[in-house]
């Protein structure tokens, strides 16, 4: 496969892969709604997809398409009606995206979906490719029914399907909750953190766009589900830990009843906060090792050190 779609390409993961495709020779097209950063090498499109309903063009002579447009986690949401934002954004736009790639004949369709399908956290055991999906959220909701969508949709067209859920996107500028873990860390302010010893699967940006180049290629990942991370599990304390050290502090983790943590998060309808940051959420990712013999090529905490370094040698 040499010419590639990615949609989102202005995003947090769409630019390091459009970047990585490029190097690699790919003819590389990204689908924005604005230009932001070219990346160059790649040809950029100016589509909003919620509100694009004509794509065979964009479609044509593409041999796989990298779906990572869509709309995440919101951290202060406005619309009145959240979940039919998402269902706009991530099931409808995705599903009018493929009937398209499927008329024009592309060969690979990858959807990058979340590991919020499978539920907010673990407790007995990791989840997997077998899991039952239990989404607590309405973004996550969302994910599953464009998941559902797609197969049906593709199901005998001749458009191979990838489905990948990752679970916390990692790296200097990661948005959402990490970014703001970062923020908090430079500050060197007392954390609530002594004594959390839950467990947490994370991948690196790294990791991640490799694991999807990947995908792009290998003839084994069509028709598969992946759940990736880096494989090195790791409690949020540790990555406080790890962050700081790259930015040469000494963080300061004070203890704190577990209950009254609940108990205050509950009170400032802060309860998924709380959950990502005191609860355990793991992942086995076997599957694509054994698969597609993939290899993770960044360290969980050397590249969680090295964030740190990054974040404030950029001021």
């Amino acid at each position: 496969m040499k010419t590639i779609l990615v949609t989102g390409a202005s995003g947090y993961v769409g630019k390091a892969l459009c970047k990585v495709l490029a190097a690699r020779s790919y003819k590389v097209s990204g689908l924005v709604r604005t230009v932001r950063e070219p990346v160059p090498g790649v040809e950029y499109v100016g589509i909003d997809l919620e509100h694009s309903y004509n794509l065979s063009a964009v479609c044509q002579d593409i041999d796989c398409i990298v779906h990572l447009a869509g709309r995440a986690h919101v951290l202060s949401e406005y619309d009145q009606n959240p979940l039919e934002a998402f269902r706009r954004a991530n099931y409808e736009a995705t599903l009018s995206l493929a009937q398209q790639a499927v008329a024009a004949g592309v060969r690979r369709f990858i959807f990058i979906s979340s590991i919020g399908v499978n539920g907010a956290e673990t407790s007995a055991k990791p989840f997997d490719e077998y899991s039952e999906p239990e989404p607590h959220a309405d973004y996550a909701l969302s994910k599953l029914e464009a998941e559902q969508g797609l197969k049906s949709l593709l199901a005998g067209s001749g458009t191979e399907l990838v489905i990948i859920r990752p679970p916390l996107v990692y790296g200097v500028d990661a948005p959402g909750n990490f970014a703001r873990l970062l923020k908090l860390v430079a500050t060197g302010l007392p954390l609530p953190l002594r004594g959390v010893d839950n467990r947490r699967s994370i991948i690196s940006l790294g990791n991640l766009v490799g694991f999807i180049s990947l995908c792009i290629e290998h003839p084994a990942a069509a028709e598969q589900l992946f759940l990736v991370s880096d494989g090195n599990d790791i409690s949020t304390a540790e990555m406080v830990k790890a962050l700081a050290l790259g930015m040469d502090k000494r963080p300061l983790m004070l203890p704190v009843p577990n209950a009254l943590l609940k108990f205050g998060a509950r009170l400032v309808g802060k309860e998924p906060l709380y959950t990502q940051l005191y609860r355990s959420l793991q992942v086995e990712s076997s599957k694509a090792r054994k698969l597609l013999d993939w290899q993770p090529e960044e360290n969980t905490l050397e590249t969680l050190v090295e964030v740190g370094r990054l974040y404030i040698s950029q001021g």
